[in-house]
């Protein structure tokens, strides 16, 4: 029974880290790409999702829960799997290893993320291009931001292998390969996105470099 139960566990994990969080993950980057456009597109692409039919309900149900259950049981995976890098030193474990390690990175940027911008607009704090620039003009926070969001994409990216091979999607050596380089095709794609976003807050020019 306890076997049964940690198999429904590790896929609702899987499932929910693709699905609502993955998605909303490309989404919310996706939005923030507005910023390559000035501050006027992105303060309207922000606004237009902030203002959606239902959005509390929305980010409760399908953001927040979702992306609670995947961190805790994240994190209990996390301290209680055993990485064989250092035994074997074979790529897919070092995935293994960074898998878990970028997940921790990626819960702390998040929590503080949603500290610096929702907690703040509970407060009366207007979510826009201005507060973006502000935070990211300290070269602390630049930084912090840029390895928080790298370490997110990556967590997505390869958490797209792990829930192919789980849901039995990529069975045989050869898909798993094959998914590999889709994958980490799909890392490369969505840092490029999400970085030219990063630097449009401080200077849209610096976003076509």
């Amino acid at each position: 029974m306890a076997k049964d139960r940690e198999f429904l566990n590790r896929r609702l994990h899987s499932l929910l880290g693709i699905i609502p969080v993955g998605l909303f993950l490309v989404e919310h980057l996706l939005v923030n790409h507005f910023a390559t456009r000035g501050a006027s597109a992105f303060n309207a692409a922000a606004n237009f999702m902030a203002n959606l039919p239902f959005v509390h309900f929305l980010e409760v149900f399908l953001i927040f829960l979702p992306l609670l259950y995947h961190a805790v049981y994240g994190l209990y995976i996390a301290f209680t799997a055993k990485n064989n890098v250092s035994r074997f030193g074979y790529f897919r474990n070092w995935m293994f290893l960074l898998q878990r390690v970028t997940g921790i990175i990626t819960l702390i940027f998040v929590v503080w993320h949603v500290w610096q911008t929702r907690i703040a607009a509970a407060f009366g704090a207007e979510v826009n291009f201005d507060m973006m620039t502000n935070i990211l003009d300290n070269p602390a926070m630049l930084v912090f931001y840029i390895v928080g969001v790298l370490s997110a994409v990556f967590h997505f990216s390869n958490g797209l292998w792990s829930f192919f091979v789980s849901w039995g999607l990529t069975i045989t050596p050869r898909s798993q390969q094959v998914s590999t380089y889709v994958t980490m095709g799909i890392f490369v794609l969505i840092s490029i996105v999400a970085m030219r976003a990063l630097f449009a807050f401080l200077d849209p020019q610096l976003a076509n470099l």
